[in-house]
């Protein structure tokens, strides 16, 4: 397994900006697909997004795509979440998360950080 630290979390007015960043270590980071997940309150977690370990395949969830970018740096061991265009419903704790492959279902993956926040005014 892989230990994953998410950071970059925090208070935003709608149709702003945050990046999330996952520093990860323990294991060969690039031998692993990531992905970043969202709890809201009261709602179950869903997929935000996801991207394979060389970096040329990713996926979005319908509700952040076109607003929201995953990337990963193989070098520094992270991968970010660029969210754009910030709306109140997208305020939820965002997990990241390491698996064999990536993939829009938790299932697939066997590594999660503790979280952050991310809390969007209207």
């Amino acid at each position: 397994q892989v230990q994953l630290v998410e950071s970059g979390g925090g208070l935003v007015q709608a149709g702003g900006s945050l990046r999330l960043s996952c520093a990860a270590s323990g294991r060969t980071f690039s031998s692993f697909g990531m992905g970043w997940f969202r709890r809201a309150p009261g709602k179950e977690r869903e997929f935000v997004a996801a991207i394979n370990r060389s970096r040329d395949s990713t996926s979005y969830s319908n509700a952040v795509k076109g607003r929201f970018t995953i990337s990963r740096d193989n070098a520094k061991n992270t991968v970010y979440l660029q969210m754009n265009s910030l709306k109140p419903e997208d305020t939820a704790v965002y997990y990241c998360a390491a698996g064999p492959g990536p993939a829009s279902t938790a299932l697939g993956y066997n590594s999660w950080g503790q979280g952050t926040q991310v809390t969007v005014s209207s």
